[in-house]
This record gives C-alpha cells, sequence and structure tokens, in this order.
C-alpha cells in the first residue's frame, strides 16, 4: 500500500518544549511548525490576566513570526465537569478561554472534561451532561469549538456521548497514543467512528504495556483521583502499563491512520505533543521531520 500524502500543517504545543511562551514560540518556529497550540488556564495567557492591548500584542506578536494558532488548551484540570460545585466556575472560566481564542484567532479550545460514565442515570454522567451541553451551544453561537481529547474512554462510547448535546459545539481533539497507550482503542477505527466531530488532532506516540483503569490515569470523582498532567506525565516515562515514545516509535500506525483522516476529509493541524524526555526540543525537532516525510 502506498504511503499517504498529507496536506495538514504541523503544530507544536508551545508548552512542550518547557521554556516559557515567548522562547517556546521561537523555538516552534525553528523547528519548522506551521503554528502552534498554547495553554490559557494560567500565567501569561490567563484570559484574566489578559487587558485588550495585551491581547493584540500577542496576536501580532505570533503572526510576526509567521506562525498561526491551531488552538488554545483550555484543560482546567481536577475532576473535569464532573463536580456540580466546581462546573459553574470551570464553565464561566472556559467561556472567557474560548473568548480569548477567538480574539488570538483560533476558534478551537481543547481540554479534559474526565471519563464519560456508563451509567446515563448516573449523577456524574447527568452533571457532565449538562456542563457540556451549556458549552456546546455557547461554542456552537459564536462558531467555535470546545475539543475534548481522547483517551479516557473508546471512541464508540465518547461519540454516543457527544450525540446527544444537540449541537457539534463540543466537538474533539483526537489524540491517537492516548487510545493507544490507555484504552487500547483502535486509532483508524476511532476516526472514522468519530468522523463528524474531529476539529483538532495531536500527534503523539506511545506503546500499552498492560492493562490500566483509566479512573487511574485521568481520575474520577468519588475515586479519589483527580485529572493530573504531571502525574499522567510520570507514569508516560515510567512505563510500567503504558509508555510515550517519541513519534512514529509506539503502536500508532501513522500511515493508516493519516489514510483514515484524509478519508474522512479532515484537513487541519496534527500537532505535536511531547509530555516526556529530556531533549523535549530534539524530540519535537524529530516528530517535524517525520510528519513531513508524508508531504
Amino acid at each position: 500500500m502506498t504511503m499517504p500524502l498529507i496536506t495538514n500543517k504541523i503544530g507544536v504545543i508551545v508548552d512542550s518544549f518547557q521554556v516559557g511562551v515567548k522562547e517556546g514560540l521561537l523555538k516552534a518556529k525553528q523547528v519548522g511548525a506551521d503554528g502552534v497550540q498554547m495553554y490559557a488556564v494560567s500565567g501569561e495567557l490567563d484570559p484574566a490576566n489578559l487587558s485588550p492591548s495585551a491581547r493584540k500584542e500577542w496576536k501580532a506578536y505570533i503572526e510576526s513570526l509567521g506562525l498561526e494558532i491551531s488552538a488554545l488548551v483550555g484543560d482546567l484540570g481536577g475532576h473535569g465537569f464532573q463536580d456540580p460545585a466546581e462546573n459553574p466556575a470551570k464553565i464561566e472560566k472556559s467561556k472567557r478561554i474560548m473568548e480569548l481564542g477567538r480574539e488570538l484567532g483560533t476558534n478551537i479550545i481543547t481540554t479534559h472534561i474526565g471519563i464519560v460514565p456508563d451509567d446515563k442515570s448516573s449523577r456524574v454522567y447527568e452533571t457532565m451532561h449538562a456542563a457540556c451541553e451549556e458549552l456546546a451551544r455557547f461554542a456552537n453561537d459564536m462558531g467555535a469549538y470546545f475539543a475534548i481529547e481522547t483517551g479516557p474512554e473508546t471512541s464508540a462510547h465518547l461519540k454516543a456521548f457527544l450525540d446527544s448535546l444537540g449541537t457539534k459545539g463540543v466537538a474533539v481533539n483526537f489524540d491517537p497514543a492516548n487510545m493507544v497507550m490507555v484504552t487500547g482503542d483502535d486509532p483508524v477505527v476511532g476516526v472514522h467512528t468519530l468522523k463528524d466531530y474531529i476539529v483538532h488532532t495531536h500527534a503523539k506516540d506511545g506503546v500499552k504495556l498492560g492493562d490500566v483503569d483509566p479512573r487511574d490515569v485521568y481520575g474520577f470523582y468519588g475515586y479519589d483521583k483527580s485529572l493530573d498532567h504531571e502525574k499522567i506525565a510520570a507514569m508516560a516515562e515510567s512505563g510500567e502499563t503504558f509508555r510515550e515514545v517519541p513519534l512514529g516509535e509506539g503502536r500508532v500506525d501513522w500511515p493508516a491512520y493519516l489514510r483514515a483522516l484524509q478519508e474522512i476529509g479532515y484537513t487541519g493541524y496534527l500537532t505535536i505533543e511531547r509530555e516526556v524526555g529530556t531533549n523535549p526540543e530534539g524530540d519535537i525537532g524529530k516528530a517535524v521531520q517525520f510528519l513531513k516525510q508524508f508531504k
């Protein structure tokens, strides 16, 4: 079978360089990325910390480097949207991040919402559903997408949840490595299952070494665990049940995966994420070159 030839732009998560936003933007340009994804939850890009003039300055600076913003990260951690006491504040913060995204030039905000329970009558499911319905309407009304990252549940289960929300304002940020490492779901099948919702993707690779309860990775309300990216990165590096590896060295079948994205008509970004390793800049540079072999 011939190798797929892609036209997708290549992005990089700025925070993966671990050097701060402005230096990370420069490094993204240096490794040959077309665009960037940035965290907008706290620090320099927290909407609460940005005046109208500061927002214009960031937009102008990014454009001056010849970069686009593929998406903002709006992941608020904790239990996602499973805790009814926290949801009002989290929903409002998520709306402000969506508004910031539009001002900076992107209509995509990526997030984790927590594991969608199997029991649709459970309180956690109802709490998540209500929050996502509100966020879906808000995003849809402003022509934006609040995109859930794949990994905590199978693609079929996630699709059923999304189908129930009424609009496509809540969409999908497809991460093939998360599926491979945690649920063991097939990313190629997942692409076709979630084809109506995919608006952004992460280019990451990994291997599954053993069975793991997704609640131990992504947390779950009432399970005494919450989402912690540093903890997940540590798990991905220690490699007891799964391991994140450089692009092309894991179990993601990249030719088949990229072909699947073509088959569903996906033309958005392939945004490189590297959460582990001692040389992120080197790994990201190699990842850019790995993807460019398909161009």
